[in-house]
């Protein structure tokens, strides 16, 4: 029990911390009102944290007698009786603007309502601390203010623009202390208000928002007529003032530097309608005027305005019939002040109030379009300042300028008319009988190209190049690029002949072409203004269409030969449609159908090209070099010779003939090419047939062993001496199980004994030899992992003919044998094995050596035992 005695003390501490220095707060000084208006006072409570609301009771204190219960925020029963009845019309309200604060409503405040007020909050804190009350005096006047409205405003209730006019209220109080008045005019329109002009009760004037400028230039004025009336004056009246006219007044009480508003009347003044002014301008729709004569342009106003207004005029000229557009430029104008602002050209004048003339000196082309009048209405103001009333703008007047034009005619003529496609054209653009022309008039051409078509489609002209006023050239889009590379070339050669040349035409140049002459004039600021085009008549451009053709015609003069003979093969062009055509000549080779040894391969000989220049293809055939001979014999006929034909070179031969045309001079195009018939090379022998095979006595060895593999070649058929055998043996090996990689070259021997080995990255050695006449033995010495693989032999056999000479047969290949190197592991593991074995015996003695050392001489010492007594252990019982 003696725990639980400190916890009044706690919830004491707490109470403190939660209410800590409350102070009630009311308006400082005394409030002032007047019978009739409402009396709020707000009251509130400072340095309060706590989470519910505040509780609030009002007391009212009339002189001389003791506060009375008025209203409380938290008892029903607060109020005195007296008051109970105002509390529930209504006319008494609290109303609770936050946690801390309440405000005291008093509706219709009457005499008795005079007195002090108090604000007190009731307190449930254990310690006192700050003010828990605070009380204001409210003074209640008597309704002294008297508002009133002027007489009508002069000239009336409905006015024109720019006219003055005058409100009038009239504003006094009777007030038994001093107060001060203040005074708003507003203008109501519709649902908006405007304030104009107001003298605040400290007797500054103060203009609204959007009337600062008015009241500045003392457009907008307010005067004090009398003890009690109050004037706005607004010397020009705008659009924007029409509306409803209210004079608010407002009475305020000045205590110790503060101002109290205690009370505000409005009365409403007059209704302002302010007329639009009427104004027109027209000028003359269709005027029509020559060349270098005088232009008089009119521009009559009507308005209804007949007092002091002075028209600001303004002429505008634009190429479009639309004035709204940011064209029109201005020509010449008169300000209010009558001053002109004009161009030597131009001149502005005006008869009398209503017609302003423009006068527009030696008209030219340029001077044709349309003009605009403008016509503002403008009255004075204060301290010369202006007000715009109206404006108008009239329709536009057409004025077309006739002159003289240029009397001349178009010539087109082809100089040149291309026959074939990179033929060159030439087009001549001649100026004939000109007529009618001065200096001031020069000439500019315009080429375009129209195409051809058989149907009745409508095909746009497209145009090639331009050329201004100036001198200046433009090329079209297509013809840009080309006249750049110099294939168009555009030129004047005299002052009346305009030249268009296409160097190299094609079949899209093809269709009409035409020329446009244009005359351009020039102006008095010198510039060039187009006056007149005449069109030449289209001239066509067209040569036959007929595709080339190329035809080739291989022969061979003698069908039957033997090998080692010469063979020989004629080909025969003809061509149409080929402008001076020359001829290229390629030798090609095919094998035979159903030879496998080649399949589908094409061989390229030997060649001739258009400037007869020869050129050995693919012929590496190094002992027959001048075996093949390619030469012409007439402009359209070639022919091939082959020297000491060989069995390998049978099979199918064309000869491929490419047509060229010349083009500018050293240049030459394709034109056409065409494959000849096929002349076959058929050995028909019936000589030995060999075959090639790979074997191995150990395909499987060990790594570092000796691989040996041998060629065999076998011969089937007729038997030859050894003497007149020979043959080629290359070795290929694929580094894979499989033979998805390429082959690799090892070594060759040729039919001569030469000897070539490829240069390999591992240590093993290759040596190839010949064994017997039919054997080849390759052998790799110190074999290493990595010649794994299959391995097989190509050979190329070669057989002395009757006559002497060697004939190559064709190439024969064995199949591939798989060899396999492993690894020795007893002698891979021999020597680290020995070398471990013996290092370890060597450390084992000299560790026991060093320990037997250390122990005789390095520490010895003597230790001499203690003696220890021998005790039994004593029972724990004896305890």
């Amino acid at each position: 029990m003696g725990r639980l005695a400190p916890r009044p003390l706690l919830l004491a501490l707490l109470s403190l911390a939660l209410c800590r220095g409350r102070v009630v707060r009311v308006p400082a000084g005394s409030l002032v009102r007047v019978v009739g208006t409402e009396l709020v006072i707000p009251c509130n409570v400072s340095d309060y944290d706590g989470p519910s609301e505040q509780n609030f009771d009002w007391s009212f204190l009339a002189s001389g007698s003791s506060f009375v219960e008025l209203a409380s925020t938290w008892e029903v029963g607060f109020p005195a009786q007296l008051y109970r009845e105002r509390l529930q019309r209504g006319d008494i309200v609290l109303r609770r603007t936050a946690n801390d604060a309440v405000e005291l409503h008093i509706k219709n405040v009457q005499p008795s309502d005079q007195g002090h007020y108090k604000c007190s909050t009731p307190s449930t804190d254990a310690t006192v601390q700050g003010n828990y009350e605070d009380t204001v005096q409210v003074k209640v006047l008597p309704d002294a203010l008297r508002v009133a409205a002027g007489p009508q405003p002069s000239p009336g209730p409905s006015l024109r623009e720019g006219e003055p006019f005058e409100l009038r209220c009239s504003a006094s109080t009777a007030s038994p202390l001093h107060t001060h008045l203040a005074l708003l005019w507003e203008v109501w329109r519709g649902p908006a208000r405007r304030s104009i002009l107001s003298l605040t009760h400290e007797g500054r004037l103060r203009p609204g928002p959007g009337y600062e400028q008015r009241y500045r230039s003392g457009d907008v004025r307010l005067d004090t007529v009398g003890s009690d009336g109050y004037r706005l004056s607004v010397s020009r009246a705008l659009a924007s003032d029409q509306g409803s006219y209210r004079c608010v007044v407002s009475e305020w009480i000045g205590e110790q530097g503060n101002w109290q508003e205690i009370q505000e009347k409005a009365v409403d003044v007059a209704t302002v309608v302010i007329q639009p002014t009427v104004l027109r301008a027209a000028v003359a729709r269709n005027v029509s005027v020559a060349e270098g004569k005088e232009l008089d342009l009119t521009c009559n106003i009507t308005t209804d305005r007949a007092d002091d207004v002075r028209p600001a005029v303004t002429w505008y000229f634009s190429r479009t019939p639309d004035s709204t557009l940011p064209g029109p430029h201005v020509l010449a104008r008169l300000d209010h002040d009558s001053l002109v602002h004009s161009s030597p050209h131009m001149a502005l004048s005006h008869v009398d109030a209503r017609s302003y003339h423009l006068l527009v000196r030696d008209v030219s082309k340029e001077n044709a379009g349309y003009y605009f009048c403008h016509v503002a209405l403008w009255t004075p103001g204060h301290n010369r300042s202006w007000h715009k009333v109206a404006e108008a703008m009239s329709a536009p007047g057409a004025v077309a300028v006739t002159w003289l034009e240029p009397d001349y005619q178009v010539y087109l003529n082809a100089s040149k008319v291309p026959e074939f496609s990179d033929d060159l054209t030439e087009l001549e653009c001649r100026i004939v009988d000109v007529e009618s022309t001065e200096a001031s008039v020069r000439f500019t051409v315009s080429w375009y190209h129209r195409v051809n078509r058989r149907s009745d489609d409508v095909v746009a002209s497209e145009l090639l190049a331009v050329m201004n006023g100036d001198w200046t050239l433009k090329y079209g889009e297509r013809s840009k690029q080309r006249a750049q590379d110099g294939d168009f070339i555009f030129s004047k050669e005299r002052t009346d002949t305009f030249n268009f040349r296409i160097q190299r035409t094609t079949e899209e140049d093809r269709g009409s072409y035409y020329c446009v002459v244009s005359a351009w004039t020039k102006q008095r600021n010198n510039s060039w203004v187009k006056s007149k085009d005449v069109f030449s008549k289209p001239v066509s451009i067209f040569w036959a269409s007929e595709d080339s053709v190329l035809v080739v015609k291989a022969r061979q003069p003698k069908p039957f030969f033997a090998a080692g003979n010469t063979f020989e093969m004629t080909c025969k062009v003809s061509s149409k449609n080929i402008k001076s055509p020359r001829y290229s000549v390629l030798i090609m080779a095919e094998k035979p159908v159903g030879d496998l040894s080649s399949p589908n391969e094409t061989k390229y000989i030997i060649s001739l090209d258009q400037d007869s220049v020869v050129k050995l293809e693919n012929w590496t055939d190094a002992s027959r070099v001048d075996g093949v001979v390619l030469e012409k014999v007439q402009e359209d006929e070639f022919r091939y010779r082959m020297y000491q034909t060989q069995v390998s070179d049978a099979g199918l031969y064309r000869c491929m003939v490419t047509a060229w045309s010349p083009v500018r001079g050293s240049l030459w195009r394709e034109a056409a090419t065409s494959l000849s018939n096929p002349i076959e090379i058929d050995f028909q022998t019936s000589g030995p047939i060999f075959n090639a095979s790979v074997h191995s006595d150990a395909p499987s060895v060990i790594r570092g062993d000796l691989i040996k593999l041998f060629c065999i070649i076998t011969v089937e058929g007729a038997a030859l001496d050894p003497d007149d055998m020979a043959f080629d043996v290359t070795w290929f090996a694929v580094h894979s199980f499989g033979l998805d990689k390429a082959p690799v070259l090892l070594s060759s021997l040729d039919r001569k004994g030469i000897v070539n080995t490829a240069q390999r990255d591992w240590k093993s050695d290759l040596s190839l030899e010949r064994v017997s006449v039919l054997e080849f033995l390759l052998q790799v010495h110190g074999s290493e992992d990595q010649d794994f693989g299959n391995y097989y032999c190509s050979v190329t056999p070669w057989v002395k003919s009757p006559t002497g000479s060697w004939q190559k047969e064709a190439e024969i290949q064995s199949k591939p044998i798989f060899i396999t190197v492993k690894m020795d592991v007893l002698n891979a593991f021999k020597y680290p094995l020995l070398i471990g074995v013996g290092l370890s015996t060597v450390i084992g003695l000299l560790s026991c050596l060093i320990g037997y050392c250390s122990s005789h001489w390095c520490c010895k010492k003597e230790v001499q035992e203690t003696r220890r007594e021998r005790r039994r252990l004593m029972s724990m019982e004896m305890d």
